[in-house]
């Protein structure tokens, strides 16, 4: 089983990865329906990571959104032809890069090189 330090490498991991396709930009995100499919689902994988991450990790970092995070994975996951594009797009620009730095730290706090 993974533990909560495992989860919180899944969500650096996913942070990386739609790191790396969305550099290109707004336009490229809109236009290319591989590069929002790709970011979809990484942001899908944070929110699985942080569901599964255990309460007790959780209740000693209150001020991260765990809540919707993990809200944001079930509307991912369950509205299949109604997702907002710039709630996505909102997401990528404003939330993950305070969310890496929230996970760098704690994985620092865990004991993580």
């Amino acid at each position: 089983m993974r533990d909560d330090r495992q989860r919180l490498l899944d969500v650096q991991e996913a942070i990386e990865r739609i790191e790396k396709y969305t550099t290109q930009g707004r336009a490229a995100f809109e236009q290319d329906e591989l590069i929002q499919t790709w970011v979809i689902h990484h942001l899908q994988i944070i929110g699985e990571a942080c569901r599964a991450i255990s309460q007790p990790l959780k209740d000693q970092y209150p001020t991260l959104p765990w809540t919707k995070i993990i809200g944001m994975r079930h509307i991912l996951v369950h509205t299949y032809f109604g997702i907002d594009e710039e709630i996505v797009w909102s997401v990528i620009e404003q939330d993950l890069s305070g969310l890496k730095r929230d996970i760098e730290a704690i994985l620092q706090q865990l004991g993580h090189d």
